[in-house]
């Protein structure tokens, strides 16, 4: 009691005529044109640059000073006293009038930065017993905008240039006056420079002049190149040379930079490369940056990003050399690459455990070749095997078996009879080829084999912008070795009967096109704001009903004796992420998907490989995977007819919302609310008129919504997420109603073990 009652008393502590600093009022008065708006905002910005910084308090006691004095002066450096201090103490922070007469001037040059020119700050420390806070009183004088924007040229050669540059000014007549905006004109200026080959020109070249006409509250800006500029910040560059070593390391350096054993490409590249290791037409493909031109500063930093991204080189850097060739300025460029292994085996093992009980894990081994045709074609062939076992499932309990092999070839380069547009200013497109097989054996009841090949393009429009086209995705589906078991089970009970006439009529051939429009907002932007937005279009087998008119005994038209799919398929998928602290995120997901079948499958649902799902660690989670619809299609998701549940639709919509907050480096926490559900298109017979599994306009009487909990291990390279969720609306009446709200009691232990749903995954669900 007497250590609490020797720390609560700080003001004895404290050096002497000393007072603890507990914090900044600001007081402002503000001009009238400025409005309630602007002067919460200088308020705000004012007391962030406020120094020095009070020590952290609780109900107005500074808690941490207090645990600093508890058990009085340590009398040794490593005792437990010192200890202590470092752990869970502050050290006290005493006000000072030196701190008032410093921040006084930091904040004129803040006001006048933001035009507010003529704004005065004055400032005094007020005593209250031990304690003092610093008074300000802030006089905030009319702010200034821009009259006009003018750029000072004559017939030099920087200054020409300057005058093309005008054009793009950031800054607009009217706006208000920023120093910050003038700083990102200069720097503007300076960018637009160097791509017009002024290679040693810096912001800093660039003068300003501002013009305040104090009566009319405006300013004149004037913009011009400093007259005491360096001469080669006044000269345009051209590229004389680019040298090019693609096998540069520190054992190889000396043969493999000697420029007298370079050869020359068809490009006028200089070449060195003693293995001749990477075909000459790769440095076509990337090089931005060419010989007998102009020297561009976009040009440069294209070619860097195109040599990092082509996935060949581990490191890339590069060197300019400044020459004179005649009366011209020149540059010889060199660029130092050091590629990784061209071949190399990777083999991943991991382990899954989910809500319904079923545990397992899959082994991949991958092979890759990073230069499979000298120009940086990427092969990779992966083989994959996975067992899932269920624990606790009793006589029900099922094993099921993953196998599968795959290739992809990605060339960094459109490979096509057609000349394609795309914006050579950006990354290097891609032509990818997959071809794949995969065979699911659920636990003895049947066997799903699946074959796939693709080949498609995929290339950036801008920095914000990717498209994803695929001409050719062909997937064929076979079911073999449906039980016995199986068969009498579906003959017994309607639910199972839904998922056997799926997989007995999951033998087709699907002949599809796929486009993918992917959005991301402006990385470079300062907003706290992230949007994305994926949007998907699939058509499939129109083609193949022009062509193929065979008929099999069903009526169905079939190809090599196989029924062929035909629907279109559209979605899109839109987060929002917003910042709304430091370390607090709040993100948002809205999915939206539609299929529908017509001419050889009119009628008939998406195919199985088609159709959406919801449900999992990654969608409604307070569900197990599939477990939810179509529409009111769905039982109780823990307990009863696990083996068999593999809701899937035609028609999805989902919602999620996550406030994620960063505890320490590695630990955050989470939580989330998720809502959605599946449909089909049209009447089915098999789910029957009771499930009500069409999509009509009262679906939002049939969505599931759970909530939760989460906690996620940041381990920098991945993160691994926890998630624990309840339901809160089962789209499927429960005791008469929906909404299980009610119901909710964590002390019943089989309330728990119907209700709470545990998930473990890598990386965030959206």
């Amino acid at each position: 009691m007497t250590c609490l009652l020797n720390a609560c008393n700080i003001g004895k502590h404290l050096p002497a005529k000393e007072r603890l600093y507990a914090g900044t009022d600001i007081n402002i008065k503000a001009d009238s044109t400025i409005s309630k708006d602007n002067q919460k905002a200088i308020q705000e910005q004012l007391a962030g640059l406020a120094r020095p910084k009070p020590n952290k308090q609780l109900f107005g006691f500074p808690y941490k000073v207090g645990l600093y004095y508890l058990f009085g002066e340590p009398k040794k450096p490593k005792g437990f006293r010192s200890w202590f201090r470092r752990k869970f103490g502050e050290e006290p922070v005493l006000a000072s009038a030196k701190a008032i007469t410093s921040n006084i001037p930091i904040w004129k040059a803040t006001l006048q930065n933001d035009g507010y020119f003529g704004s005065e700050v004055t400032g005094e420390l007020k005593e209250s017993g031990y304690k003092a806070r610093g008074v300000y009183e802030v006089d905030v004088k009319p702010r200034y905008s821009i009259d006009s924007v003018a750029f000072l040229v004559d017939s030099t050669p920087v200054r020409k240039a300057l005058w093309a540059s005008a054009r793009r000014t950031v800054i607009k007549k009217g706006s208000p006056y920023s120093f910050d905006n003038i700083k990102l004109e200069r720097e503007r200026i300076s960018q637009a420079l160097k791509q017009r080959g002024f290679y040693y020109f810096l912001p800093d070249y660039v003068a300003v002049i501002a013009d305040n006409d104090s009566s009319i509250h405006r300013t004149k800006l004037y913009f011009a190149i400093k007259p005491e500029i360096p001469a080669a910040a006044g000269v345009p560059y051209s590229i004389r040379n680019v040298f090019i070593y693609p096998n540069y390391n520190l054992s190889t350096a000396r043969q493999d930079t000697n420029k007298l054993q370079a050869y020359q490409s068809e490009e006028q590249f200089h070449i060195v490369d003693s293995t001749r290791r990477f075909d000459p037409r790769l440095f076509r493909d990337i090089m931005a940056v060419q010989p007998g031109r102009r020297y561009n500063s976009r040009a440069q930093d294209l070619t860097l990003s195109r040599f990092i991204n082509v996935g060949a080189f581990k490191f890339v850097r590069n060197r300019f050399d400044p020459a004179q060739q005649g009366d011209s300025a020149v540059l010889d460029v060199h660029y130092y690459l050091t590629p990784y292994p061209t071949k190399s085996v990777r083999l991943e093992i991991d382990g899954t455990s989910r809500s319904n009980n079923f545990n397992g894990t899959q082994a991949i081994l991958s092979w890759r070749n990073r230069n499979y045709f000298k120009r940086a074609e990427l092969l990779t062939l992966n083989a994959n095997a996975g067992i899932e076992f269920q624990v606790g499932g009793g006589a029900q309990s099922i094993t099921n078996y993953r196998f599968g092999a795959d290739a992809l070839l990605s060339f960094p380069r459109l490979v096509s009879p057609v000349r394609f547009r795309y914006d050579q200013r950006q990354a290097l497109p891609k032509t990818n080829v997959t071809l794949g097989y995969q065979l699911i054996r659920r636990g003895g009841l049947y066997d799903l084999n699946s074959f796939q090949t693709t080949f498609g393009y995929v290339w950036r429009q801008n920095q914000q912008i990717e498209h994803v086209f695929q001409p050719f995705n062909i997937t064929y589906v076979r079911p073999s070795n449906i039980s016995t078991a199986f068969i009498d089970s579906a003959a017994n009970n309607p639910f199972v009967f839904r998922q056997y006439y799926a997989i007995q009529n999951s033998k087709q051939l699907i002949l599809s096109t796929l486009y993918t429009f992917n959005y991301n907002s402006s990385p470079r932007s300062a907003s706290p704001t992230t949007f994305r937005l994926s949007a998907n279009i699939e058509p499939a087998g129109n083609l193949a009903n022009v062509l193929f008119d065979k008929r099999d005994d069903n009526g169905d038209q079939i190809i090599f004796g196989v029924p062929f799919a035909q629907f279109v398929r559209v979605d899109v998928d839109a987060r929002l992420y917003r910042k709304l602290s430091k370390n607090v995120t709040w993100a948002n997901r809205i999915f939206a998907g539609l299929g529908a079948t017509y001419g050889n499958s009119k009628g008939m649902q998406l195919p199985l490989t088609k159709q959406y799902f919801v449900g999992g660690p990654n969608s409604i989670r307070a569900f197990r995977s599939r477990a939810i619809g179509p529409g009111l299609f769905t039982r109780d998701t823990l307990r009863e007819l696990q083996l068999f549940q593999d809701g899937g639709g035609d028609i999805k919509l989902e919602a999620n919302t996550e406030i994620r907050a960063k505890f320490t480096k590695f630990l955050e926490g989470a939580i989330f609310v998720d809502a959605g559900n599946v449909w089909t298109f049209s009447n089915n017979d098999i789910l029957g008129a009771e499930a009500q599994a069409k999509f009509s306009p009262e679906f939002y009487r049939q969505i599931a919504i759970g909530t939760g909990i989460g906690l996620r291990l940041d381990l920098s390279y991945f993160l691994i997420r926890f998630d624990l969720a309840t339901p809160l609306r089962k789209p499927y009446k429960t005791d008469g109603s929906e909404w299980v709200i009610n119901q909710i009691n964590f002390r019943d232990s089989e309330w728990r073990k119907q209700n709470i749903v545990f998930n473990i995954a890598v990386g965030y669900p959206f």
